[in-house]
């Protein structure tokens, strides 16, 4: 990534993997359409690609990484950085308390 321009189409293609991706694993999308097609799939193979996260941003970010990158080796790796990115943002946005039945004992 040599110039401004192409930091903003990765920034842009990043925020659009993370957002896509986040809405068909935890979103119902209008008119419940992405709860419908999660419910639809099941336990198929694209019933568990849509549980999670990290899975389907690896195949989520695939065409993004055309928009971000010039070249097969460049785009193979803004492919995983898209990945990674948006694997980053969704942890970052969705901080979980993780219970810890030892909470009290560490006091």
């Amino acid at each position: 990534m040599r110039d401004a321009n192409q930091w903003f189409r990765f920034t842009v293609a990043l925020l659009a993997v993370w957002r896509i991706t986040h809405l068909l694993t935890a979103e119902d999308g209008p008119w419940n359409i992405i709860a419908w097609l999660r419910r639809k799939t099941g336990s198929s193979i694209l019933g568990n690609l849509l549980d999670c996260f990290y899975c389907l941003s690896i195949w989520t970010s695939i065409p993004f990484c055309f928009y971000a990158a010039a070249g097969t080796e460049d785009r193979m790796a803004v492919w995983l950085a898209l990945s990674g990115g948006a694997s980053l943002l969704y942890r970052i946005t969705n901080r979980v308390e993780e219970f810890d039945p030892f909470a009290e004992q560490k006091r």
